[in-house]
């Protein structure tokens, strides 16, 4: 359980903005020592000048493509160097992205896949041996790992293939890593963390895209894709603040799931009967089929 935070070493990726951001904040009001690492330059400079003003110990603000090995590699030597292991490392960089399966660019599979899956894979990789030595050398040293999916990584709704498919790998890494882990110490825990529809800046992830996708000609499905989730985002009542929250609790109680809806469990429970009954997958829009007539229709006419 990692609950005295106090001068212990956060890496947070995607604290520029949404749950990295707001467990920025957490961390800096328990004087920890933040290391904060996102793509977006401005964001991540009126990061660090938060975190410092709200009391972190110490702050490493870098920006970083967490989809590049070489990147996260010359990242965790620097954390390594200066810090020590991490107690707390919050794989959270992620990109929205949505249309039809088949309308994805390769450059849209490897940006999103890039980001939201090899992001956490390197997070795992490179973080997880150091805090494994550190807990060989000191039977009171406690950590944790969280890793964001989505819900998408539970259900399968339409027209978001590509990012449902980056999610659905993170909710199989996670809890593989949470069995892992369990073969080998009790001392380093992990978490997964699957929000609904919050407000986290992800719904405006073109802001991010690499500069050679930019000139990037958007289907009609992509565009709905975009429209529908900017929508739902934006009408959402649970904030990023309430799951920064939810991260440190779990952290604290070694709790796995931390979902922001959990009434939307009812769907993957739907999910998971289909599989069971051996039936076709329920219609996604089952519980609102004029979302699905909407959908049906601005793609059927296009």
């Amino acid at each position: 359980m990692l609950q005295d935070l106090k001068e212990k070493t956060a890496v947070l990726t995607g604290a520029g903005s949404g749950f990295g951001l707001e467990c920025a904040r957490i961390g800096a009001r328990a004087g920890m020592q933040l290391v904060l690492v996102d793509v977006q330059a401005d964001a991540l400079e009126r990061a660090e000048v938060e975190a410092r003003a709200l009391g972190a110990a110490d702050v490493l603000a870098r920006r970083v493509d967490v989809s590049s090995g070489e990147a996260m590699a010359a990242l965790a030597q620097e954390v390594q160097q200066r810090f020590g292991a991490p107690h707390l490392v919050f794989n959270n960089a992620g990109v929205g992205g949505g249309g039809l399966v088949w309308e994805q660019s390769q450059a849209d599979w490897e940006w999103i896949l890039g980001v939201n899956l090899w992001g956490v894979i390197h997070g795992v990789r490179l973080f997880t041996p150091m805090m494994l030595e550190a807990v060989r050398q000191d039977p009171n040293w406690r950590g944790h790992i969280v890793n964001t999916a989505s819900m998408a990584g539970l259900l399968a709704p339409p027209n978001m293939g590509v990012y449902n498919v980056s999610k659905h790998a993170v909710v199989a890494l996670t809890e593989t890593l949470y069995q892992d882990l369990r073969l080998v110490t009790d001392q380093l825990h992990c978490s997964l963390l699957c929000p609904y529809f919050v407000a986290t800046g992800i719904a405006d992830s073109e802001r991010n895209r690499p500069t050679d996708m930019t000139a990037a000609t958007l289907t009609t499905s992509q565009k709905v894709a975009r429209s529908m989730t900017q929508k739902a985002v934006g009408s959402g009542k649970v904030t990023a603040a309430d799951m920064a929250k939810k991260v440190f609790a779990a952290m604290a109680d070694n709790q796995f799931y931390i979902f922001s809806h959990p009434h939307a469990l009812g769907n993957v429970q739907t999910r998971m009967e289909d599989i069971l009954q051996r039936r076709n997958p329920t219609d996604a829009f089952a519980g609102r089929p004029e979302v699905g007539e909407q959908l049906r229709s601005a793609l059927r006419n296009a």
